[in-house]
């Protein structure tokens, strides 16, 4: 069976920037399963597994436009050390805030003094990338699946 769209497709891959650095690998683990056009994995990828089957291997490099999407400096944010009451900010904590536009996640990646800076970019917006992905299988997805929005496990099991 070809990946199209609404077939659950598992992978085992390795991600790495442009300098071959490992960002994440699901190899040694369980392979990344996902519906195909479901938008669960960056675009770049998903077009370039369209059409291929189990077994086959694929190396592509994703630009940022096509991954997390470029870096946004208006995402970048300074807040104060007392707004985060009675914990304290820490360099690479990830914090919920409440923002015009629903809910975000932003990091910290600064406290000086009393002064914390948030960033609300993606950790690998602006990032070229590339994966070396192996299929390891493809299948229908299940009317479930589909409503659900994610792959079920063995017996249609999703918990």
């Amino acid at each position: 069976m070809q990946i199209a769209r609404h077939t659950v497709v598992s992978v085992d891959y390795t991600l790495t920037d442009d300098a071959g650095t490992v960002l994440d690998t699901s190899r040694g683990a369980e392979p990344l399963d996902y519906i195909h056009g479901a938008g669960q994995i960056v675009p770049g990828l998903e077009r370039a597994l369209d059409g291929r089957a189990a077994g086959d291997t694929v190396r592509v490099r994703v630009e940022p436009a096509d991954g997390y999407g470029p870096r946004d400096d208006g995402l970048v944010h300074r807040a104060r050390r007392e707004q985060f009451g009675d914990q304290a900010p820490e360099v690479g904590m990830r914090v919920q805030a409440d923002g015009p536009d629903g809910t975000a996640v932003l990091t910290i990646v600064a406290v000086d003094g009393d002064d914390v800076t948030l960033d609300g970019n993606h950790p690998l917006a602006g990032v070229p990338l590339t994966f070396e992905v192996t299929i390891v299988g493809v299948r229908a997805g299940t009317p479930q699946e589909i409503e659900h929005g994610h792959a079920h496990g063995p017996g249609d099991d999703h918990h």
